[in-house]
């Protein structure tokens, strides 16, 4: 890793008191473009639903959908790759990759064939802060899903043959990775923004992470994480309360319940401000990743933030891309998102940009997420966000498999599921001074994190002229050491020259 000292740049002054660089590229002549028109207003009612909690701690949620002849069952364990043992990371995502390659009654192409055979879905993996067995059967194919889906969940032989097969495919997917910017850029920030807390980590793991994973580790993680105390169960579709409730009895009732280990590391790290540059040599474009540390998804500020990352980047408005694209002609996209898990979460900004237009682009991303912090948002540009949010509810409720899935997520991160179907409603009733109350709180310009994929000698020398006089170039065999590497991150305090500069 090289770190560079290049002086301090006053490009970040100029930058946040509005002003551009007299080298900055004129606006084009193109027209316009202006967000498209908000989906029109659609009633959306949200089906019944009841919940209950089995005698071992399992969570049962149906949701009587009889809008088509389909059941979808969604067994969802609350541990993921946050969850993977020091030194093992890429256990929690190998388990879930080899539920369904095998049980202690059934191989997998036997597995394979008796969903065709019914003509369902069968779909199973793990995130960050879960894991999930998802069946998806027509409505008298249900008793054949419950059952698979408890045999699949509770029973995995873990063959060792397939256990290398799946483990060969992670490699071989983490080596095309690393010839993807977007990717490479996704791990650089998450390490940047998380440090060594497991969100900061790729939850595949690393090379040296999966090669060690053996499989005595993928067992002791089933055994301690698959248990129903730690688990929801969702069956959505056209089916009634009390048949779905006793099956979920007849299959899972046995279940015997376990202590769940402490989550590991639940504390984030303090907030940080680095510049990282991955050198790829030869690319045409880089690949700019802006963000910083945000907030847990139970937040109550969570939904006003939502809609402010909307105006920012999102659809429905977009003062990223209006920027970027329509005035600077600097990218075909650009956006914001804000992600938000157990117990933290992150703001980013994204755009590919040409590299020789690498510094320009950054310092126009970072102005616009300092004024979107100074400077109250329109009333208009409010109500595009809400009218897209709103608009597109209806569509997040059609199917049973995006039904379990949002009342899986709201269970585990303990949401009130009443809160589903008045979503449209409290969207609606954000006001321009709770965004700029979210903003002001949640957006921290100083505290921001940059990650640069591209090729470095195009633009690194240019970054000085944006603000940004300390910056850090590692080629893309060093990026596996420094995801692991126990490095102390650099404070915001070893800035001052640039604090006084943001409000």
């Amino acid at each position: 890793m090289t770190r560079l000292f290049v002086g301090c740049g006053l490009g970040l002054l100029s930058l946040l008191l509005g002003a551009s660089p007299g080298a900055a590229q004129q606006p084009t002549d193109w027209p316009r473009e202006s967000p498209p028109p908000p989906l029109s207003a659609r009633p959306a009612t949200f089906p019944p639903y009841e919940v209950r909690t089995l005698s071992n701690g399992l969570q049962v949620v149906v949701v009587m959908h009889h809008e088509q002849p389909a059941v979808n069952l969604r067994l969802m364990v609350g541990s993921g790759a946050a969850s993977d043992p020091t030194g093992k990371k890429g256990v929690a995502a190998l388990v879930g990759q080899l539920l369904d390659q095998g049980t202690v009654n059934r191989p997998a192409t036997e597995i394979a064939e008796a969903i065709d055979y019914v003509g369902g879905i069968l779909s199973v993996g793990a995130a960050t802060d879960l894991s999930f067995v998802n069946v998806l059967v027509m409505r008298d194919s249900f008793d054949f899903a419950a059952d698979l889906l408890a045999e699949i969940a509770r029973t995995p032989v873990f063959e060792p043959a397939e256990i290398e097969r799946q483990r060969q495919q992670v490699l071989s997917g983490i080596q095309v990775s690393l010839d993807d910017p977007a990717y490479l850029a996704g791990v650089v920030f998450g390490r940047l923004v998380y440090g060594l807390h497991p969100y900061g980590m790729p939850h595949n793991g690393t090379p040296a992470s999966v090669r060690s994973i053996t499989r005595d580790d993928l067992r002791a993680f089933h055994e301690v994480h698959y248990v129903p105390n730690n688990t929801l169960l969702a069956i959505v579709g056209d089916i009634e309360a009390e048949p779905a409730f006793a099956a979920a009895e007849r299959v899972f009732g046995d279940w015997v319940p376990r202590e769940l280990p402490v989550s590991p590391n639940a504390a984030l790290p303090a907030p940080t401000r680095r510049v990282v540059v991955v050198d790829k040599p030869g690319s045409a474009q880089t690949a700019i990743r802006v963000g910083h540390l945000g907030l847990a998804r139970d937040s109550s500020d969570y939904l006003p933030f939502d809609v402010a990352l909307k105006i920012l980047g999102g659809e429905g408005g977009n003062r990223i891309g209006s920027v970027l694209r329509t005035e600077r002609s600097l990218t075909y996209a650009a956006s914001a998102e804000v992600v938000s898990r157990r117990f933290g979460g992150d703001f980013m900004a994204m755009a590919d940009t040409r590299s020789d237009a690498t510094a320009e682009a950054l310092r126009l991303m970072v102005d616009e997420v300092a004024r979107m912090q100074r400077e109250r948002v329109s009333r208009r540009e409010l109500e595009n966000a809400q009218a897209y949010l709103a608009g597109s509810f209806p569509l997040t409720i059609e199917a049973p498999n995006a039904i379990a899935a949002q009342v899986l997520e709201s269970l585990l991160y303990g949401l009130d599921l009443a809160d589903l179907p008045t979503y449209p409603g409290r969207i609606n009733a954000v006001t321009v001074d709770e965004i700029q109350r979210v903003t002001r709180t949640y957006l921290q310009p100083r505290q921001l994190s940059v990650v640069l994929v591209g090729e470095a000698s195009a633009f690194v020398d240019d970054l000085v002229g944006v603000g940004f006089d300390d910056v850090e170039v590692l080629s893309i065999d060093e990026i596996g050491s420094f995801l692991t590497r126990d490095d102390q991150a650099v404070s915001v305090d070893s800035f001052p020259s640039l604090l006084p500069l943001i409000p």
